[in-house]
């Protein structure tokens, strides 16, 4: 794939830079920003009864946090100590004790009362539990009497009536490696895993357009190159070490580029409080803001690339690489006409941007010899979200961002081996190595000596939907095996889901610890296994970064408050299919992790080198440092493609806004404060711009109503910059007014955004409860005699 080398950490410039400054009064006083020193010790407090043990972790682990991929403290693109707050929040996950029994034995209806991030702090869980139908408490099950009862089942069913997730909370490539084998040994494809509803579309529309879905660049490309341009992504916020990257980029000339509707002030400003000149005076991270309509980016770039062509009229090559293109592209003449066609006045309206700025950073792309484009969730969680990002890969394709130092395509991965995930086949999609194309799967086969079901497997969504079908249905979802997932609060239409997760027969929860799905009934029984986390997984364990570094994080001894029922996630796997299909044991057995090493060198090509990772601080990355070097890229033809893509339309009627979901002080779904530190933000306030609500008679606080016929949203508003029509609501809050059942067809991805309407709520239950003393009730409009 690629034959350049990392050339592994670099230096950043010591010389004070005060034009980046955001202010001369020392660590932001008196500004809305983080407390990280404050923060950092009430880390050490809660973790102060094994603090010997979470030292080892930060010191000797790989971050199981975001997927920058810290080894002990130290990362692969700058010298130097590395920590961030995202890191030391997921540490009590790892140190923390058992659970008491009088709360893992506590009534259901009690438990029900605590929110997710209150039950992550009850502790683990301690041994194997059950909660058979009609039970009010969970009670003690042996581990072989809850792997017996999993494996009945399982033997009873068809296999495209049981399934399998895994997420991303600090699992291993290992752990996946074997759970995808399992799940094809026991002859199921229904195994799905959590870039499912984060960046499936990332890798979905780059294999489309440049035949690989990972990132082609390394986050020391965008140190030194002319723009760093990020497309709906908080950076700093998801990933807090990426700001040391910024900072140096910054230093170096980068001119960083922010596109999102809402201008997030993580991304205006921010102080790196492992970087003494930026802890003091904080970095102005973004040189320009371009707020797009949510949903607007494909025309936002149609914009970009119109006025390309329009120069190109004026004089050739001014805008175009044609080299590149004529040498390594496929269907210029195509996109060209396609995007031609396109009118100013629908690439305005649909963006929310005018001409004048759109010529503004196409010029500036126009001008530049390299730029790196990263995105988001603001990308991928969308109806048409694969087409975001071949839109993403027609800018760089027309202007050859791709394949050298200081270009490229980086899908900005949200947590520590995601991107791991599918390349070890836990994807309905695909296997280790490749797709489900004929040579794949007879290689796969010949490997793992046994056949492959040939069917193909539901992703997440549609497996939730199908546990609701009859219960004589042939694809009736019974069974569900959930390694982590909490799909209450990261899956559209909660409501709903709580339905799906209920009438299932079985679920199974292999994880750390409780969560408010774990508490949901089911049918015949609910069965949750403890699991080991990262660092206790014998043998170690790999987990693979947004730039394809592969790292080996080694066994953690010395855990005084360690669960000692848990087991590896790998073994338990193993132990199943053990227990369902006996006499062909041998076939998905390991004795340790180097075994599974060994076999994904072989299954997946591209990791061959991940088998030598044996030691603290030992990695390599896959691909070389950029894919797609020197314009080669691993599609039949070695040449990328441009597609024509449409402009979405949009089911927004007039007076209606448009839906952003966004994180605040969080990892995903789990919550740890209720107020954003970066904007002052409550959970349950509407980030709602100050012109709409004035026109709709709402005051900065007030209480208001977000509603659409999916659901009804109560929060308070709260003014922000965020572009005219959109609001702004949290993550997974907000969820309730996103509908079920609608996907990007390509990746499967929910759509997380929806039109609502806004109303203040004093009016909202005014109308309502009009509407309620209206409608007819018959049985009270019996005649008297």
């Amino acid at each position: 794939m690629g034959k350049s080398k990392h050339q592994g950490p670099i230096s950043i410039s010591k010389m004070p830079t005060p034009r980046h400054w955001v202010s001369p009064i020392p660590f932001g006083l008196g500004k809305v920003k983080p407390k990280h020193i404050r923060d950092a010790v009430k880390v050490v407090w809660e973790n102060k009864d094994n603090l010997h043990y979470a030292s080892n972790i930060l010191t000797k682990g790989v971050c199981d946090g975001c997927a920058l991929g810290v080894s002990g403290l130290q990362d692969q693109t700058l010298k130097g100590a590395h920590m961030c707050t995202t890191r030391l929040n997921v540490l009590r996950l790892n140190t923390m004790p058992a659970m008491k029994q009088e709360i893992v034995h506590a009534d259901i209806d009690e438990l029900k009362k605590y929110s997710s991030a209150e039950l992550r702090q009850l502790g683990r869980i301690p041994y194997p539990l059950i909660r058979r139908k009609g039970e009010r408490k969970f009670s003690r099950i042996s581990w072989d009497d809850a792997m017996d009862m999993i494996a009945a089942k399982i033997k009873s069913l068809d296999p495209e009536q049981y399934a399998f997730y895994l997420t991303s909370r600090g699992i291993t490539n290992e752990s996946y490696y074997v759970a995808g084998k399992v799940a094809r040994f026991l002859g199921t494809n229904n195994i799905d895993n959590a870039s499912r509803i984060c960046h499936s579309p990332s890798k979905t529309g780059l294999v489309r357009s440049i035949g690989v879905g990972a990132s082609t660049a390394n986050y020391q490309d965008w140190i030194g190159t002319d723009v760093l341009l990020f497309w709906g992504s908080v950076a700093s916020n998801s990933s807090p070490v990426s700001t040391k990257y910024m900072l140096a980029a910054k230093k170096k000339g980068t001119k960083i580029i922010v596109v999102n509707p809402y201008k997030e002030p993580a991304m205006e400003k921010y102080w790196v409080p492992s970087n003494l000149e930026s802890a003091l005076f904080g970095t102005k991270v973004a040189d320009d803001f371009y707020q797009v309509n949510i949903g607007g980016d494909i025309a936002f770039m149609h914009g970009i690339m119109k006025h390309w062509f329009e120069l190109e009229e004026k004089a050739h090559g001014s805008a175009i690489n044609h080299h590149f293109v004529q040498k390594h592209v496929k269907h210029y003449d195509e996109l060209k006409a396609h995007v031609n066609k396109q009118s100013w006045d629908e690439i305005v309206k649909s963006s929310g941007i005018s001409k004048e700025r759109i010529g503004e950073l196409s010029e500036l792309l126009a001008r530049s010899k390299n730029a790196v484009f990263a995105w988001a969730l603001g990308l991928t969680m969308h109806s048409f979200a694969t087409d975001n990002i071949s839109q993403v890969a027609n800018l760089a394709l027309l202007r050859g961002f791709i394949g050298r130092k200081n270009n490229g395509l980086m899908p900005f991965r949200g947590h520590s081996s995601v991107q791991g995930t599918s390349e070890m086949g836990c994807d309905p999609f695909v296997l280790p190595g490749g797709g489900w194309d004929e040579k794949n799967v007879k290689r796969i086969e010949a490997l793992w000596k046994f056949n492959l079901p040939k069917w193909q497997g539901d992703i997440l969504g549609v497996s939730l939907e199908n546990a609701l079908l009859p219960n004589d249905h042939a694809r009736k979802l019974k069974l569900y095996y959930m390694s982590g997932g909490n799909f209450l609060e990261t899956m559209p239409n909660p409501v709903f889901v709580e339905k799906a997760l209920s009438q299932l027969d079985i679920r199974v929860h292999q994880d750390i610890i409780f969560n408010t799905s774990t508490l949901v009934d089911a049918k015949e029984a609910v069965i949750v296994l403890p699991a080991k986390t990262r660092y206790e997984q014998e043998g170690g364990g790999t987990s693979t970064s947004t730039e394809r570094m592969v790292y080996y994080s080694p066994e953690i001894e010395g855990n005084k408050q360690a669960v000692k029922e848990a087991r590896a996630e790998w073994k338990i796997y193993i132990d199943l299919a053990k227990r369902v299909k006996p006499d062909f044991a041998s076939l998905i057995d390991f004795k340790d992790g180097q075994a599974i090493r060994d076999e994904i060198a072989n299954a997946n090509p591209n990791y061959d080198g991940v088998q030598y990772l044996k030691k603290q601080g030992d990695v390599f990355q896959w691909g070389g440092a950029w894919l797609c070097e020197d314009g080669i890229f691993p599609t039949p033809d070695e040449k990328a493609n441009l597609l024509s893509i449409e402009i979405p339309k949009l089911k927004k009627s007039e007076g209606q806004f448009y839906v952003m979901t966004r994180r605040g002080k969080q990892f995903n779904s789990m919550i740890y404060n209720k107020i954003d530190p970066f904007n002052g933000t409550e959970r349950y306030d509407v980030l709602l711009n100050e012109k709409d609500a004035n026109e709709l008679n709402i005051i900065n606080g007030e209480p208001i109503v977000v509603y659409n016929e999916h659901g009804t949203f109560q929060g308070k508003a709260h003014f922000a910059e965020i572009i005219r029509g959109n609001i702004g609501l949290h993550f997974p809050e907000g969820n309730f007014l996103i509908p079920k059942g609608i996907y990007d067809g390509p990746s499967g991805i929910p759509q997380y955004s929806v039109a609502v309407k806004v109303e203040k709520a004093e009016r909202f239950h005014a109308r309502k409860d009009v509407n309620y003393l209206e409608k007819r009730i018959e049985d009270l409009e019996t005649e008297v005699s």
